[in-house]
């Protein structure tokens, strides 16, 4: 469950990769449109989002994933909808795919859609009876978890780590696809920035 494409890769790309190499269904769900915050008349915001769901539905299969999903929420105003809304939209994906597990956005992120897309999964999956989710994950994004000054949020602390070594060039494809969305090193986002978080997390694994 992401507010935006390309989020699912930066925040848990090798891992779907890895799940879906072992055989899972794994489902991806974008709850904003993620371009209409940048663009400045609608025939542009139309071609911008068909260009970010075309690379969205690239990287899906790079990665393996069962099915790509769209909604179709105000890109970076997710705060102006009531978090009921956005919370029956994600009750009804997880009524439909019934997954045992859920990754999605970190509380503290700086986007604000990040952190709605956050409390209204939280929210899903609040545990009852019969629910299907047992596992809720939370993936940092970088040049949003790590910008979030301190004392401004809470902290990603990570105690979950997913050895990513094997499907760490899966991911990096799967990021050129969206190679619109990727900057230059040394930003976070950039290609190179993310191959060296990788390859970090990789060696603490093996640690």
């Amino acid at each position: 469950m992401a507010a935006h494409p390309d989020d699912e890769v930066l925040g848990c790309g090798g891992t779907i990769a890895k799940l879906s190499g072992q055989g899972a269904a794994v489902h991806i769900a974008f709850l904003a449109d993620g371009v209409g915050a940048r663009s400045p008349g609608a025939v542009s915001s139309a071609i911008e989002l068909e260009q970010r769901r075309a690379a969205a539905t690239s990287a899906a299969a790079i990665l393996g994933a069962a099915s790509v999903s769209f909604d179709d929420l105000p890109d970076n105003r997710l705060d102006s909808i009531p978090l009921l809304d956005i919370t029956q939209r994600v009750e009804a994906l997880i009524a439909k795919h019934r997954p045992a597990t859920v990754f999605t956005h970190h509380a503290g992120d700086l986007n604000v859609d990040h952190r709605c897309v956050h409390q209204a999964v939280v929210t899903a999956c609040r545990p009852q009876s019969g629910h299907p989710v047992r596992t809720l994950l939370c993936f940092e994004v970088p040049s949003s978890t790590e910008w979030q000054p301190p004392g401004s949020g809470p902290a990603c602390v990570s105690n979950w780590f997913v050895d990513i070594g094997a499907t760490l060039e899966q991911k990096l494809a799967a990021l050129d696809a969206y190679s619109a969305e990727l900057r230059e090193w040394p930003h976070p986002r950039s290609r190179r920035g993310r191959r060296a978080l990788g390859l970090l997390a990789r060696r603490d694994r093996r640690l």
